[in-house]
C-alpha cells in the first residue's frame, strides 16, 4: 500500500467536505449544544466537589452520541457515492488499488470524524482546570473515544462498498449502529427478563393489627399503653417469586460504545464509595448486572432503622467482577475489519457480477 496514494485519496475527501457547508454548519451546531451542556453542568453542579468530573465525562459521551448520529451520513456513502456520480471509475484505473481507495476514504471519514473532538476540546480544558482530574481518566476516556470513532466510520465505509445504493447504505450503517447501541440494550433487558430464577423472601414485621391505637412504634417509650419497639409482637412470612437472571446477559452490554468507554475508564469514588462521573455511574451499573440474585432474601421490619445493616456501595459491588471494555471493543473491530475486507473485495475490478442498474463510468 503506497502511503503518497494513499493521501491523494483522504485529501480528495476532505477537501470534498471542507469546501461543503453543511459541514460547517454541524460543527457549530455542536459548539452551541456543548456551551449549553457547559452552562447547565456549571450550574448544576457548581456547589459539587465532583462537578468537573461530571461535566469532563458529560462532554465526552455527548461528542460519542453526535459522532454516531453524524458519522453514518459522512461515511455511509463513501464509496457508491462516488460510484453514483461517475467518478470512481476515473480513480480505478489509475494506479490507486482497490484497497487504497477503501482505505483512503475510512482515513478521511475518520478525521471528519474526530472534527468534533477538536471542537470539544476547548470545553474539555475548561473541565480539566475546572477540578482535579486523574489524567488517566483523560487519557483513556479521549482514547477509546478516538477508537470508536474510528470504528463507526469504517463500518459505514464498508458497507458503502459492499452496498450498491447510498440511501441503502446510510441506512444499513444507522441499523448496525443502533443494533450495538438500542439493541443491546434492548436485547439484555428481555433476555434477563425471560431468563428468571425463583427467590425466596423471608421477612419479619410488625404486628400492626396488635397496636395500640394512636401508638407510634418508633417513639414509644413504654408509658401508658404504648409498648416500647422492643416489645412489640412480629409476624414472619415467606413467600417464593421469580427475580429476572440479568448476570447471565450481562455480557450483551459489553460490545455497546457507551459501556466500552464507561468501562474503559478508571473508575473513580467518593468516601462513600459512590461514583464521580457519569463514566463510574454505568460501568457500576453493568459490574452490578453480573452479580447473580440470593437465592434466599430476608428483611427484618422488627429491628430500628438505625441498626438495619446498609447496603453493599457500588464500590464493594465492582469488587469480584470483571471489566468487559476489551472484549466489547474487540467485537466491534471485528464487525469493523469484516465489513471494510467486504468492501475491498466488492470494489476490486474487475468485477465479475454487478448489481442490476449499477453505473459503471
Amino acid at each position: 500500500m503506497n502511503l503518497h496514494r494513499l493521501g491523494t485519496i483522504m485529501g480528495i475527501e476532505l477537501r470534498q467536505r471542507v469546501r461543503s457547508v453543511a459541514w460547517y454548519v454541524l460543527l457549530g451546531v455542536f459548539a452551541v449544544v456543548l456551551i449549553a451542556v457547559m452552562a447547565l453542568s456549571l450550574s448544576t453542579f457548581a456547589a459539587s466537589s465532583d462537578g468537573s468530573q461530571w461535566f469532563f465525562s458529560l462532554v465526552i459521551m455527548l461528542v460519542l452520541l453526535l459522532t454516531l448520529l453524524i458519522s453514518p451520513t459522512l461515511s455511509g456513502s463513501a464509496v457508491n457515492g462516488d460510484r453514483d456520480t461517475a467518478t470512481l471509475a476515473p480513480v480505478q484505473v489509475t494506479l490507486v488499488t482497490t484497497a487504497e481507495i477503501v482505505v483512503g476514504k475510512f482515513l478521511a471519514a475518520w478525521v471528519s470524524g474526530l472534527a468534533f473532538l477538536v471542537v470539544a476540546l476547548p470545553f474539555v480544558v475548561v473541565a480539566t482546570l475546572a477540578g482535579e482530574l486523574d489524567p488517566g481518566t483523560i487519557v483513556a476516556a479521549l482514547v477509546v473515544l478516538v477508537v470508536e470513532v474510528g470504528i463507526v466510520a469504517a463500518i459505514g465505509v464498508g458497507l458503502s462498498a459492499v452496498v450498491a445504493r447510498p440511501l441503502f447504505s446510510v441506512a444499513s450503517t444507522y441499523l448496525v449502529v443502533a443494533a450495538l447501541t438500542i439493541g443491546t440494550l434492548i436485547a439484555f433487558g428481555l433476555g434477563g427478563t425471560a431468563l428468571r430464577t425463583e427467590q425466596t423472601t423471608v421477612t419479619r414485621d410488625i404486628d400492626w393489627a396488635a397496636l395500640p391505637p394512636g401508638c407510634d412504634p418508633y417513639s414509644a417509650t413504654g408509658s401508658g399503653t404504648c409498648p416500647t419497639f422492643e416489645e412489640l409482637e412480629c409476624i414472619e412470612s415467606t413467600y417464593v417469586s421469580e427475580v429476572p437472571r440479568f448476570d447471565r446477559v450481562w455480557w450483551l452490554l459489553a460490545a455497546n460504545p457507551f459501556v466500552v468507554l464507561a468501562d474503559a475508564v478508571p473508575p473513580t469514588y467518593d468516601a462513600q464509595g459512590y461514583p464521580r462521573d457519569l463514566f463510574g455511574q454505568i460501568a457500576s451499573g453493568v459490574r452490578a448486572a453480573q452479580t447473580p440474585p440470593d437465592d434466599r432474601f430476608s428483611y427484618d421490619g422488627c429491628t430500628l432503622p438505625s441498626n438495619q445493616p446498609g447496603g453493599a456501595s457500588p464500590e464493594q459491588q465492582a469488587e469480584g467482577t470483571s471489566p468487559s471494555w476489551f472484549v466489547g471493543l474487540l467485537v466491534q473491530l471485528v464487525i469493523a475489519a469484516g465489513l471494510m475486507l467486504w468492501g475491498i473485495a466488492r470494489t476490486r475490478t474487475p468485477a465479475k457480477r454487478l448489481p442490476p442498474g449499477t453505473r459503471i463510468a
